[in-house]
């Protein structure tokens, strides 16, 4: 697994630390039983992924793969096995 990126993009690490935010601001008006800053954390998680997927379609994710490449890497690691 360590030979991928996967993950390693400027889309996966803004929309994760956003997300991260989110959930500590709820986590902390959980505490302090306030539900309107509970719920404002919550939106904030879902920006985290709303920015995420924007950055991905602006060209900030990983490319998806194509089907050649991925019948070549199972080919090369199919021959590497024998």
């Amino acid at each position: 697994m360590a030979g991928t990126s996967h993950g390693h993009t400027p889309a996966a690490w803004t929309g994760v630390i956003i997300a991260f935010i989110g959930f500590c601001v709820s986590g902390a008006f959980m505490v302090m039983a306030s539900p309107v800053g509970f719920v404002a954390g919550l939106v904030v998680v879902v920006l985290g992924g709303v920015v995420g997927l924007g950055m991905k379609a602006a060209g900030l994710g990983m490319p998806k793969e194509s089907e050649a490449s991925i019948q070549a890497r199972a080919q090369a690691a199919q021959a590497q096995a024998h």
